[in-house]
């Protein structure tokens, strides 16, 4: 790969202890996204352009063999990159776990990587049921996302389900109705709902959004709920 060919990413968290369980970690945030979602709050990444060659990342985390557990894929929607299996191949040889944040509109590629043993850990943005998705996402992009989820659910690779909740966006009775989507497919584990984080720039204008669910009335006897925000 020659230097700046290709520069997807378009910034490097180079240290993290929160987006991923128990590992020390570095986030690669790929510019770019097949969705407008109104509560998004990195519009510059997904808006804008990428910066950053996958020759420097790999420089980068050549200095970080055997100080960092793992790289977070994330974006924007990092399975959008056309070369990101060869990326996550070659990050994986070099010993690192990896980790996929997606909103699931790519299952062919994740089949691809889950298939050639590429990948460790996924958060799986679930964003709505079909009723709201569209608004939401600005998107058609659903049945992707199903599929997407499908595809986790029979496959052996550790996957979270997590859903951004503005109170504008999602109440609590769409909550519940996610939750039982959820349990319909079969899905069991812990469900993050993460609170929009007011008075930062996002895609969509939207209003104030005020913390309207609770956790110990949400969670079920196979899904546990958490919150993050």
């Amino acid at each position: 790969m020659k230097e700046n060919v290709s520069t997807p990413i378009y910034s490097i968290t180079p240290f993290t202890l929160l987006d991923y369980a128990h590992k020390s970690a570095c986030i690669l945030w790929f510019a770019g996204c097949n969705m407008r979602c109104l509560y998004c709050y990195n519009p510059e990444i997904v808006l804008g352009k990428g910066t950053i060659s996958f020759e420097k990342v790999l420089a980068f985390l050549q200095t970080r063999k055997n100080l960092l557990d793992a790289v977070v894929f994330s974006g924007g929607e990092c399975l959008l990159h056309k070369n990101i299996q060869e990326l996550i191949a070659t990050v994986k040889k070099m010993g690192f776990l990896v980790k996929i944040d997606t909103n699931g509109s790519k299952p062919k590629i994740l089949q691809e990587l889950i298939d050639q043993h590429l990948i460790d850990y996924v958060a799986l943005d679930f964003k709505a049921l079909p009723a709201h998705f569209k608004k939401i996402t600005e998107s058609k992009l659903f049945q992707p996302f199903e599929k997407s989820l499908h595809l986790l659910l029979e496959s052996q690779v550790p996957f979270e389900v997590r859903t951004t909740v503005h109170s504008d966006l999602i109440n609590e009775n769409d909550a519940r109705l996610m939750i039982d989507y959820l349990e319909t497919k079969q899905y069991i584990g812990d469900y993050y709902f993460q609170y929009f984080m007011n008075g930062v720039k996002t895609i969509g204008k939207l209003g104030y959004s005020s913390r309207v669910l609770e956790r110990e009335t949400l969670s079920t006897s196979k899904i546990k709920v958490h919150f993050r925000g």
